[in-house]
């Protein structure tokens, strides 16, 4: 499997955000997209996602299903965890795995809980959970249900230490497993040697 981008373009709000943008990801392979505010790491991972059209370029899949669009292949962890404030950790995460097709049942979601460390609050509704307990959450649909492709913004956010070095671990695994990963960050992930590419200032 092998993602590319070719010449890609975005536009946002009236205002070019990048162009002439070419990658590629190949299976067991992590790209790091660096870049200050602005520049368009959140915009590409949200085109590749297939949320935003690209203004100019293309996005293409390799090697992957063609019955399947690519976000239909892809995780895409966004800023916003996307939670019910009203259910419960274990009634969110079951909903997510049912939305996303992956035929989880209660023991894929029991066992994405227990690695991200809220096994001991499964019942608890997830408005009393912290920022923190809440990336965890959104992390564990990433567990929950086998999807090839990561899109990762900024995914250490509101983690502690001890939750980032077990995001670490997942991240290697996927792609130890043959998935791949394209990430936004402003600094280190847990993903040394990993290639980078760097987005400039959008002016």
């Amino acid at each position: 499997m092998r993602l590319l981008g070719s010449n890609l373009a975005c536009v946002r709000g009236g205002r070019q955000i990048f162009s002439g943008l070419s990658f590629a990801v190949a299976a067991g392979e992590a790209l790091v997209v660096l870049g200050p505010n602005g520049a368009g790491k959140s915009s590409l991972l949200r085109l590749l996602a297939g949320l935003v059209t690209p203004a100019g370029g293309a996005v293409a899949l390799e090697y992957g299903d063609p019955e399947l669009t690519i976000g239909e292949q892809a995780h895409y962890l966004g800023h916003q965890d996307a939670l019910k404030a009203s259910l419960t950790v274990t009634e969110n995460l079951s909903f997510w795995a049912r939305y996303l097709g992956g035929g989880a049942g209660g023991d894929e979601v029991a066992a994405a809980l227990s690695a991200v460390g809220l096994d001991g609050i499964g019942e608890l509704p997830a408005a009393y959970l912290s920022a923190g307990q809440r990336r965890r959450l959104s992390i564990a649909r990433l567990l929950a249900v086998r999807r090839p492709i990561w899109l990762l913004d900024e995914p250490t956010t509101a983690l502690d230490v001890s939750a980032q070095a077990r995001l670490s671990g997942f991240m290697r695994a996927h792609l130890s497993d043959g998935g791949l990963i394209v990430a936004a960050a402003h600094g280190p992930i847990g993903l040394e040697g990993a290639r980078e590419m760097r987005l400039g200032s959008a002016a």
